[in-house]
């Protein structure tokens, strides 16, 4: 077993589709993206005991206590913890094992990343069963985090060396999937919940053991379609571009990841990276309740303010929210796409410009919007700007492969993802204690996030300034070919793909090429479950049309 996971197992022969490849990412990103949506947990976990009403605990039960008590129903503030460590142990996990990923590959790295996974959910249904929530932290949170590094980071490498001619449409691909899970498991696990939910049981265990089943199916079957093309293949009738002034920022050699904690353009990489994601994901942590509070009553025709509606009205206008946040997590899949794609026109560096400049222009009208009434103009503004912090992370791969060469590009990339979690921290503690702040001053609700906007123009710009110092990577920090020979050997890559075939190893010969009806089969698989989520996410958007 261990031989057919090895890399050597994994390199694909003369007849192999690249196009195969896409989905297999699409089917792991898709099931780790579920990471985004754990928030469909919270409410029916907080009342695990209780089932009608939480069981709360008494006040001298403190955050340590609520780990391994038994007695009284876990509180919303305490269950987010498994949301944070998300996303510190997807960055660190990333950081850590991504030169291991290079020298195991994708396939191995798909592998251990289903097991962590769906063993942390399943790790996690016993702690729901026990009522024990160190469980679910170590399950889901710790385990299952280190899966989502490893998943996350796992086709990176592989899509940019297949997609040479197209590094930003092919991550783009995959990472669309990563902010597209949620549309799939949201509703899926609403719909399981339901099912299982009983006079004495909210549902959520049986829930968490089922996904964890349907996703290890899907994940393995992603991992095992991975493939690593030969060394020195290039898509047919493409040729390199020839180094010149007008591609200077792409790179034909490689750079080791050890070395990139000492080079300039990695850390300004990383400030742009940071600053753009702590802009955007202030906004989605806050995207709803901001809309209520600025617009209040109009969103449902009425002319009160905020804190002048009664419970009902209230309810109506969280209904509209709702819908407002689903048509925002559809921009933001669609601009993971659309942006990393047209990267590959524009040029990395000059989509990143516009990437800070429109978006430091969309921040800046929205206090402009909120006061003139325009739900149209608010809407579209954080519509864009959504679509461009989804488009961020799908570019930036592609921006390191262009500056750091392809050889390491999957642990670079890794590495890069600290910047992540530094951003999960720094942009909602931005929005949600300035918000604080100023409704302390007494502002009107409708008023608390017009600084909070200029804050966030500011890091955009800090961003701008980080994007346009980035030149091309100087001579000294490449490998020489003596130094990335020994590499390519560590990451036992073979001149020919075929003599691995030979042995029964290999990918597919010339003579046996993949039939395209098996490309089809593989993109429905995937395709088929996100048109579903994106069905369900589009009944939520009429909502907010309505």
């Amino acid at each position: 077993m261990a031989g057919f996971l090895d890399k050597e197992g994994t390199i694909a022969g003369p007849g192999f589709n690249r196009w195969l490849v896409p989905p297999a990412a699409l089917a792991i990103h898709l099931c780790i993206g579920m990471a985004y949506g754990f928030s469909v947990f919270w409410l029916p976990l907080s009342k695990a005991l209780g089932i009608k009403e939480s069981i709360k605990c008494g006040p001298d039960i403190g955050f340590f206590q609520e780990l391994f008590v038994t007695n009284c129903d876990w509180k919303i503030s305490t269950l987010g913890w498994m949301y944070t460590l998300f996303f510190v142990l997807l960055g660190s996990s990333a950081a850590l094992w991504g030169g291991w990923l290079e020298r195991a590959g994708p396939r191995k790295a798909g592998v251990v990343a289903a097991l962590c996974w769906c063993g942390g959910m399943l790790i996690s249904a016993l702690g729901i069963h026990l009522h024990q929530f160190w469980l679910m932290l170590l399950g889901s949170g710790v385990i299952g985090g280190i899966g989502l590094g490893l998943g996350y980071i796992s086709p990176v490498s592989t899509l940019i060396k297949w997609f040479p001619d197209r590094r930003g449409m092919a991550t783009g691909m995959a990472i669309m999937g990563f902010g597209g899970g949620a549309m799939i498991g949201s509703p899926l696990a609403a719909d399981l919940m339901k099912h299982f939910a009983s006079a004495t049981d909210v549902g959520v265990m049986q829930t968490f053991v089922v996904m964890a089943l349907v996703y290890f199916v899907f994940m393995m079957a992603g991992a095992l379609g991975y493939r690593v093309p030969e060394t020195g293949w290039k898509p047919a009738g493409w040729t390199p571009p020839a180094a010149n002034a007008s591609n200077s920022m792409i790179t034909q050699r490689h750079v080791h990841v050890s070395k990139v904690w000492g080079i300039p353009q990695f850390w300004l990489v990383w400030m742009v990276l940071c600053m753009n994601v702590s802009a955007g994901i202030g906004v989605i942590g806050m995207a709803s309740p901001m809309l209520q509070e600025v617009f209040g009553g109009s969103l449902i025709g009425l002319t009160q303010k905020y804190g002048e509606l009664d419970k009902t009205q209230l309810a109506a206008i969280a209904g509209v929210a709702a819908g407002f946040t689903a048509l925002l997590s559809l921009f933001n899949i669609g601009g993971r796409f659309f942006w990393a794609s047209l990267s590959d026109k524009l040029g990395r560096k000059m989509t990143y410009v516009v990437f800070f400049v429109l978006g430091g222009a969309m921040y800046f009208s929205v206090p402009g919007s909120a006061a003139a009434g325009s739900i149209v103009l608010f809407v579209g503004a954080l519509c864009v700007i959504l679509s461009m912090y989804g488009g961020g992370f799908s570019t930036v791969p592609a921006y390191l492969a262009d500056l750091f060469g392809t050889q390491m590009v999957g642990a670079i990339h890794g590495r890069l993802l600290t910047a992540w979690a530094t951003a999960g921290v720094l942009g909602p503690v931005v929005v949600n204690y300035m918000r604080e702040y100023q409704l302390g001053l007494g502002l009107p609700r409708e008023q608390v996030y017009n600084q909070t906007m200029y804050i966030l123009v500011g890091m955009l710009a800090v961003g701008l300034v980080c994007n346009l110092l980035i030149r091309p990577v100087a001579d000294k920090y490449f490998m020489t070919d003596a130094e990335l020979a020994v590499e390519k050997r560590l990451a036992h890559e073979k001149a020919a793909g075929a003599e691995l075939h030979a042995s029964g190893t290999g990918g597919q010969t010339a003579t046996n090429p993949v039939n395209p009806a098996f490309v089809v089969l593989a993109w429905l698989a995937v395709g088929l479950p996100l048109v579903w989520g994106i069905y369900r996410t589009l009944l939520s958007v009429a909502k907010f049309f309505h």
